[in-house]
């Protein structure tokens, strides 16, 4: 009887899962193979029906499909078999303006516009190993908003807002009309093995992590034109419990990114194992200005907000100018208008380890606060920088004293170029500490390898680099300092 009993029941579990899984294939509510056709009413169709029986998988089976707008509902994952391609709708009626969501953030124009659009949904999903092409350079401005901004009607290829229990797998996306996908003020999401290439129009970032919680990117490959993985706070919801592993990114610009919207700040953000390379896109950059990137990692507070537990271990940076780039700004930039001007923001317990960068420019590494605003508490440990060294008078910064604060400006190691230092400049700071750093050139530099600026407390237990010790390091108003005096055997001077 007992196990009559648990027979029934197996299948009564099984039957209902059956049920929530279902597959509906798009084909059979009309969608075509045929890319002078619109595919968007049937793909929806497709969707309402799976969401209202209770959800499961709707599949775009092997085959190109054009389509406009397209709306996850809850419990609906949204499946591209092997060989199915996805491609966005050129034409602006296709893709029309989204109601304004209930959260705002400041790249919010009155509404959104997106190929792949959610809002407020709950356990819903994209996978398979298809494709979705967003067009790119046929993705045009809207007339009536704002030109020459990432403000301007271009459609994102994927949009989420205010959505829970997310998952997207395994596929491949390229050629958005402008960032590739969007993680706006969602919680619980996995992001894991997927492809992206995105070479096609301005403001191409590969995956936008925007006042996200409890989120994992992991196992993908990311090669974008602006920013590649990228963490942003553009409304008053932070970034927090965010873990970035196992990635191999390449930029134009920054490959591996906080900012610079800060409004609601970072918390708890570990990025580990991951690989920063040469982009493989044969054309000139559109939106970044330098074919090796600008910077390898960036770390940015510039419009308030509260940086805070943000842990970075085992990164390898090949080619790129600024490897390592840590700004705490003020440029102090509203969200929303009509609200008050956001003061300077806060940067605290910040640990990177186990970093290579070799073949870097020389604009150099550097942690940087303004005045009244310090950097604090932050520890650099077994970090080895080569830059191309084989700069003269005139190709670079002087003197210390000669590197402007900018702190209303852009954060972006493009404003000063080539920094005084040749391994790391540091200015306005609480305490740092510095443990295995080593400092290279592969052709003869004459800059310090590590110059230091208005510090609290510097702690170095190791630094090794070219040229005499006595060479190798700079400070200036420097109030704290531990060294071992077999490492630095001499007085630094105030």
């Amino acid at each position: 009887m007992n196990k009559y009993i648990t027979l029934v029941a197996g299948l009564i579990v099984l039957c209902n899962l059956s049920a929530y899984t279902q597959d509906y294939n798009v084909k059979q509510f009309g969608a075509v193979s045929d890319t002078s056709k619109l595919s968007t009413a049937a793909i929806n169709k497709a969707i309402n029906a799976c969401a209202k029986n209770g959800g499961g998988r709707v599949i775009i089976p092997s085959g190109q499909y054009k389509s406009g707008t397209i709306t996850l509902k809850s419990n609906v994952e949204l499946h591209l078999e092997r060989g199915a391609v996805l491609y966005a709708s050129t034409q602006h009626q296709d893709l029309p303006q989204q109601k304004q969501p209930s959260y705002q953030s400041q790249k919010d124009s009155g509404g959104w516009f997106a190929l792949i659009y959610a809002e407020g949904a709950t356990n819903i999903g994209l996978s398979g190993y298809g494709t979705i092409d967003g067009r790119g350079e046929l993705q045009r401005p809207r007339a009536h908003f704002v030109q020459g901004g990432d403000l301007d009607g271009r459609p994102r290829n994927i949009l989420f807002i205010s959505c829970n229990d997310v998952a997207v797998r395994d596929v491949s996306m390229r050629n958005a009309g402008i960032w590739n996908q969007h993680y706006l003020n969602c919680e619980d999401v996995i992001v894991d093995h997927i492809k992206v290439y995105n070479h096609s129009n301005r403001n191409n970032d590969g995956i936008d992590i925007d006042g996200c919680r409890r989120f994992i990117l992991s196992n993908s490959i990311i090669d974008s034109d602006d920013d590649a993985i990228v963490l942003k706070s553009t409304g008053k919801a932070g970034c927090a419990d965010v873990t970035i592993t196992n990635c191999i990114t390449s930029s134009f610009t920054n490959a591996i990114k906080c900012g610079t919207e800060s409004t609601g700040g970072f918390k708890n953000i570990t990025i580990s194992n991951c690989i920063v390379k040469p982009s493989k896109s044969k054309v000139p950059p559109i939106f970044g200005r330098t074919n090796i990137g600008i910077s390898g990692l960036s770390l940015e507070i510039v419009d308030g907000g509260i940086m805070e537990g943000v842990t970075v271990n085992n990164l390898m940076i090949e080619a790129t100018e600024c490897p390592i780039y840590v700004r705490l700004g003020n440029r102090a930039r509203m969200y929303k208008p009509g609200i008050a001007i956001p003061g300077p923001g806060v940067m605290k317990n910040i640990h990177l380890s186990n970093i290579t960068a070799y073949s870097a420019g020389n604009y150099s590494s550097s942690i940087t606060g303004v005045p009244g605003a310090r950097i604090e508490n932050i520890t650099l440990d077994n970090i080895h920088l080569s830059n191309a060294g084989n700069v003269n008078m005139g190709d670079y910064i002087e003197s210390a004293d000669q590197v402007k604060e900018d702190e209303k400006g852009y954060p972006e190691p493009t404003v000063w170029g080539n920094l005084p230092s040749s391994g790391l400049f540091i200015r306005h700071a609480g305490m740092v500490t510095l443990s295995g750093i080593h400092v290279s050139s592969r052709q003869a530099d004459p800059r310090p390898a590590v110059i230091g600026v208005d510090i609290d407390q510097l702690i170095i237990k190791d630094l090794n680099g070219q040229g005499a010790l006595k060479d190798k390091v700079q400070f200036k108003d420097v109030r704290s300092f531990v060294f071992p005096p077999a490492t630095i055997p001499f007085q630094p001077q105030n």
